[in-house]
């Protein structure tokens, strides 16, 4: 199983999300700021994948951290496409956060860290409990392949040195930190 495989923890990555991403934000004017001057690019739903409402992260990334994204929605969707899941993308549950935002998600969020790379604009998490797919009648097994398929993509993109990993199990998503 690959999402066993994704294992990396802060202190592998921490010090290259901070000198690749932004300096952290305290409030949503700073992400205004980061935003006009090119430093954060909003991500919007595509056809790869939704954008979830976030309670507590912007839905803002680094240039190279919406590539990745990118990248990572297209691969999936030519893997399931060719298992017959065509049309089936993925949710991104968290990106951006301000340093406001994490003190309010650690009283939720046991795994929220004040090292999190999502407070330099270049971590997203994505659900692997949850799909959008254009089947009708979506089975355990459909839920478990989609899992498993989009951690080999991760896990493929991890192996050429495009980003960092986890599997995290109590909040049901991938967190990936570009590279």
């Amino acid at each position: 199983m690959f999402s066993r495989k994704l294992n990396d923890r802060i202190p592998d990555y921490i010090d290259n999300a901070r000198s690749k991403g932004i300096e952290k934000c305290t409030d949503e004017a700073d992400i205004a700021r980061r935003i006009s001057t090119g430093q954060l690019f909003r991500v919007r739903n595509s056809r790869y994948y939704k954008v979830e409402k976030m309670a507590y992260s912007y839905p803002y990334l680094t240039r190279e951290s919406k590539k990745l994204l990118k990248e990572t929605g297209k691969r999936f969707r030519k893997k399931v496409r060719k298992d017959g899941l065509i049309g089936s993308g993925f949710i991104i549950t968290s990106m951006t956060r301000t340093t406001g935002n994490l003190k309010s998600l650690g009283k939720k969020n046991t795994n929220a860290s004040d090292n999190s790379p999502h407070l330099n604009g270049n971590a997203f998490d994505i659900s692997y409990a949850r799909f959008h797919l254009k089947k009708l009648y979506v089975t355990e097994c459909d839920k478990w392949y989609m899992k498993e398929a989009l951690a080999e993509v991760i896990w493929k993109m991890r192996e050429e040195k495009k980003c960092w990993a986890t599997y995290e199990k109590s909040q049901g998503c991938y967190h990936i930190v570009s590279r």
